[in-house]
């Protein structure tokens, strides 16, 4: 049988506690520790009034940072994107010599692409080369100048020091 005189002991205590906390906080409230009631409900206001002003910054002079924005992504298109597949084999053959890797075949496919003006273009290559001619063009592929996604990287078998690798690449092509 539990103990009763021990629970109604700690409750009574409890009580007390919970008694004392209550009168210092209507002690805190009626002092001028806490300020009167005009001057909380201004600094709420004035706290309100920051809070307003931090949410709505980002949004001051969006009018004028729309021509920059829309010229940058006009820039953008015109550097990063080619505008014919010559270029994107041209720029692949490019990485390819620079880095000493051999392109021994390269398999081009187009696809939509989610974003108006633009096509998505999939090139599958083989390539072969020792180890760290290969790191050399994935690396090299990846600071092209025009926009390349790597999605895939397989390495094959090596024979005397030649690796193989097949490689599948996302670009972009411009559309007119």
């Amino acid at each position: 049988m539990p103990d009763l005189k021990r629970t109604r002991k700690r409750l009574a205590v409890m009580v007390a506690v919970l008694a004392l906390i209550d009168t210092a906080a209507v002690a805190m409230l009626l002092t001028p520790l806490a300020g009167s009631e005009s001057s909380r409900q201004q600094q709420l206001r004035q706290l309100w009034l920051e809070l307003k002003a931090r949410q709505s910054a980002p949004w001051r002079g969006l009018d004028k940072k729309m021509p920059m924005v829309e010229r940058e992504i006009e820039d953008f298109y015109r550097d990063r994107f080619a505008s014919g597949y010559s270029a994107i084999s041209m720029d692949l053959d490019r990485v390819a010599s620079e880095s000493g890797v051999k392109m021994t075949a390269e398999k081009y496919s187009q696809k939509d692409a989610a974003i108006p003006g633009l096509e998505r273009i999939e090139v599958e290559a083989d390539l072969s080369g020792d180890y760290l001619q290969l790191v050399r063009f994935i690396n090299a592929l990846e600071r092209s100048r025009l926009f390349f996604i790597i999605d895939d990287v397989q390495l094959g078998g090596q024979q005397s020091g030649i690796v193989k690798l097949q490689i599948k690449v996302e670009t972009y092509l411009r559309t007119a």
